[in-house]
């Protein structure tokens, strides 16, 4: 006789017939499975971000969503400086990003001070990924983690002896290394156009261009240099925000 869906066996390390790891049949473990599809599927609604990887560095692009004429565009912080050859672009929850970036900030510091140089890009990254595993953690103690997962995907971008590189996480603690990546609310259309434009001869001009153009197709509003950001960390120049001026120039010549 077949078991029924509610009476196979929920050990631990035993997938269920749809195909997940409960963990033990425990409430924590399935509620927390839960939040974090929910927390993955919330990052759809924020603003899309892109970047894109190339020989002399990487390219990040990002839509400032201005809700009001009242609001200054300056103030809205989508893309961040993590250290001198490593920046950071986000979508989602701004707060729950700023405690992650932080938290590479620290990992980063430390790790210069440590050993005297600087961190390798995939390093961060990972010490990222291990803080929004720990959701949930000590829950009744004065040092709690977040009880929740943190709502926000991260593309890092950065330079180190392995070149440029890309990495995209995600609220499950997950990162994947990119050579062009689109994240939010219009990431399903932004990263089909990606996988068109990008190719492994593209200068950082070029990418500048694609990552304004694949943000033009994806926005409500009309493309100008007042509700998008651009930023690129390279070699020679580390981490870099684009200010209002070069962006004008840039839009101009698309």
């Amino acid at each position: 006789m077949f078991l029924t869906r509610s009476e196979y066996d929920r050990g631990v390390n035993t997938f269920s017939p749809e195909g997940r790891l409960f963990q033990g049949d425990s409430f924590i473990a399935f509620t927390n499975r839960v939040s974090v599809e929910y927390a993955i599927e919330a990052i759809k609604l924020g603003s899309t971000t892109v970047g894109i990887r190339t020989s002399a560095g990487v390219v990040l692009g990002v839509e400032q969503r201005v809700q009001s004429p009242l609001l200054e565009s300056s103030s809205i912080e989508k893309i961040m400086e993590i250290d001198r050859h490593l920046g950071c672009a986000m979508s989602g929850l701004t707060a729950d990003a700023r405690t992650m970036i932080d938290h590479a900030r620290v990992t980063s510091q430390n790790h210069a001070f440590t050993y005297d140089e600087k961190i390798k890009v995939e390093s961060v990254t990972q010490a990222v990924c291990d803080l929004a595993l720990r959701f949930g953690e000590s829950v009744h103690d004065e040092d709690a983690m977040m009880s929740r997962p943190f709502g926000v995907a991260l593309l890092i971008a950065g330079v180190d002896e392995k070149g440029p590189q890309l990495f995209h996480t995600d609220p499950s603690g997950t990162f994947t290394r990119y050579e062009a990546k689109a994240i939010g609310s219009g990431s399903e259309a932004a990263q089909s156009e990606l996988q068109d434009k990008w190719h492994s001869q593209l200068s950082l001009k070029d990418a500048q261009i694609i990552a304004l153009r694949v943000l033009k197709q994806v926005m409500e509003e009309k493309l100008d240099h007042h509700n998008v950001q651009i930023a690129q960390v390279t070699p020679a120049n580390g981490f870099e925000v684009l200010d209002q001026t070069q962006l004008k120039e840039i839009i101009d010549q698309m």
